[in-house]
């Protein structure tokens, strides 16, 4: 028998508390003593913000060449021969002017010996035995000179200043990311993610739940550094640890806003709070749309794309019926306009779970085999609750600091089981304060099978809605270990097939993006990405569409250290360019600089142009007279 339960929070009319609402109801009153201290204090006046001009961009990997996402509002072709502007990368005197030869030479030192397996591999044993024959002092000298120098900006505030005023006087701003990680063992790891991302029910619970193994802690998986490269991870210890979290953030928001215009910093939301939530908040918000999902193959709409399915509400009323549902569904959506037109789309359907009184009340879900709308857990505790809490409480006090001080926050993308409830919630807080021009910028990453489905969602709503969609496009960083997961845990590889599926969708959804800026220049994304091929097709892209650089719609990002050959002539030529900037304790960042060397492996393997323009920028240095050449600024 199907039947529909009475729940109270899924009445939208009844609702006490918005779930917009939770987010910007009220500060977090912080258990470290300094958070109210740093709210209140003025801005630093530090030069380590984001921004070589009073603009910024973001997007990630280009789309299909030559094929836009959507029909394009190409009337501009006259406007766009006119504007049009190309970069040239292979000009090595304006690529490295920002560096002496030192410099130069430090890097192709660096990007050789990441090319070499065994030192790769055994780096952090390697680096343990050079501190302990160098000791401390001596050993972070050497560092600073090579591979600490070559990717991280400095130890802390003050000392990433003359970088990050370099680089803006050569074009290039900054995006401030503090990159120090707990060193902690594979077993302690372990023990941690195990004992925050499983609730006080499920550890009482000995009969069978209705959790989906996807969406459980799973020892073996426990450590989510494994199998991952250039991305910090955060374990969670106690609320207190989040807070300090928190202020970090701020630090680094304050700092970005020190400098310039439109700075930008870096966040992750397992930073700041109970992984616990963010697990089976994503269940939740996958569940409801595998029921949308089944509902519309029931009206033969299955093999349409998940923007365009619309639901008839008689049908559905009368399939829920034939099967024995109980209730009236129509009044799911009392009220609201999609009742004048018969139809709902996954947008209306999302929007169910808009208001809650409680945040638990938003952890219901639809049982499509028994037919009922259950909680996800049978009861949570009051300390539960009041973590789910915090954690919105704290994301609004960094989006109420990137206001203040001028800052765009990116929310970074995490592992595809807590990513559904970071990107809800982070499209939630674009709702409140992309209102009048971009803040909060989501990241999607283009090697998820899924990820053309969610740009177009989230670029309707926006439309619909009229807040300003702000995306930042990355490959991914998870791929190796989230194949893995799936295999042995038994669920779909959430991953696209190969390398070239993972372009083709890169290539899909940031077309997409570029022709919602030219329709209505209202959204802003990031190409972060290494690729010149993925560079210039955006560039292509934006002489196509008649997007002009000065319009700050469209910026461009690559991490400290690599491919200053596509940075700084973006930079030169008046485009939106940032370097994604880590800084830290040398000690503190040793677990990010061992992930820099990993990922600099398959980078350098594939692709020789940056050496070999090193290379020849040296050689012409030396033939002009100009080794000792000094960057003047």
């Amino acid at each position: 028998m199907f039947h529909v339960r009475a729940v109270p929070a899924l009445t939208r009319a009844g609702a006490d508390t918005s779930f917009k609402r939770l987010l910007c109801s009220r500060r977090l009153r912080s258990t470290v003593t300094s958070t109210l201290a740093t709210q209140t204090e003025p801005r630093e006046d530090v030069s380590s913000r984001g921004g070589a001009r009073h603009d910024s961009a973001h997007s990630e990997f280009p789309g299909q060449p030559g094929s836009g996402g959507r029909d394009s509002t190409t009337n501009t072709t006259s406007t766009a021969a006119a504007n049009e502007i190309s970069v040239d990368f292979d000009q090595t005197q304006e690529a490295y002017k920002s560096k002496d030869s030192l410099e130069l030479l430090r890097s192709l030192v660096v990007f050789k010996l990441c090319s070499y397996d065994l030192l790769v591999d055994k780096n952090k044993e390697i680096m343990d035995l050079g501190q302990k024959i160098l000791g401390r002092r001596t050993f972070d000298q050497f560092m600073k000179m090579t591979f600490y120098g070559q990717f991280v900006a400095g130890e802390d505030h003050k000392d990433i200043k003359p970088l990050i005023q370099k680089n803006q006087a050569f074009g290039v701003g900054s995006v401030l990311d503090y990159s120090v990680e707990e060193d902690i063992s594979q077993e302690e790891a372990e023990q941690k993610e195990m004992d925050s991302c499983v609730s006080a029910a499920e550890k009482e619970s000995k009969g069978e739940d209705h959790r989906e193994n996807k969406y459980k802690a799973h020892k073996q998986f426990g450590d989510r550094r494994g199998g991952v490269t250039g991305a910090r991870t955060y374990f969670y210890a106690d609320e207190a640890k989040c807070d300090q979290h928190m202020e970090t953030f701020i630090k680094c928001i304050k700092a970005s806003g020190g400098s310039a215009m439109d700075g930008f910093s870096a966040i992750k939301m397992t930073a700041l709070g109970r992984p616990q939530f963010l697990l089976q908040f994503s269940e939740v918000l996958v569940k409801w749309r595998r029921f949308f999902t089944f509902l519309a193959s029931q009206q033969g709409k299955d093999d349409v794309e998940a923007l365009e399915q619309r639901l008839e509400l008689k049908q559905m009323q009368e399939f829920l019926t034939k099967l024995g549902a109980k209730g009236d569904f129509y009044g799911w959506f009392t009220g609201r306009e999609e009742e004048s037109s018969g139809t709902i789309d996954l947008l209306d359907w999302n929007s169910l779970i808009d208001d809650r009184t409680k945040i638990s009340d938003l952890l219901v879900v639809p049982n499509v085999k028994l037919g009922e709308l259950e909680p996800l857990l049978e009861k949570f505790t009051e300390e539960e609750e009041k973590q789910m809490k915090r954690m919105l409480q704290r994301m609004d006090v960094l989006a109420k600091h990137a206001v203040e001080n001028g800052v765009r926050l990116m929310v970074d993308a995490e592992q595809t089981y807590f990513q559904p409830a970071i990107s809800r919630l982070t499209l939630e807080m674009q709702r409140i304060y992309n209102k009048e021009k971009p803040v909060i910028f989501n990241t999607y990453q283009c090697y998820l099978k899924e990820a053309y489905d969610n740009v177009t969602m989230d670029v309707e709503l926006s439309r619909r809605e009229g807040w300003g969609f702000a995306a930042k496009l990355v490959r991914g960083a998870y791929m190796y270990q989230e194949r893995e997961r799936a295999k042995d845990i038994g669920y779909e590889d959430p991953i696209n097939p190969d390398y070239e599926s993972t372009n083709i969708m890169y290539h899909r959804c940031l077309d997409y993006v570029l022709d919602e800026i030219a329709l209505n220049r209202n959204a802003n994304v990031m190409v972060a990405s290494h690729n010149e091929d993925t560079v210039k097709h955006t560039l292509r892209r934006m002489n196509e569409l008649g997007l002009l650089p000065t319009e700050n719609k469209v910026y461009f990002g690559q991490l400290l250290g690599m491919c200053d050959q596509i940075s700084f002539p973006l930079g030169q030529a008046g485009f939106p360019v940032y370097k994604y900037v880590p800084y830290g304790p040398v000690n503190e960042v040793m677990p990010y600089l061992s992930r820099r060397a990993q990922e600099n492996r398959g980078f350098m393997k594939g692709a020789q142009k940056e050496r070999e323009l090193l290379w020849k920028e040296l050689k012409r240095r030396l033939a002009s007279g100009e080794l000792l050449y000094r960057p003047v600024y």
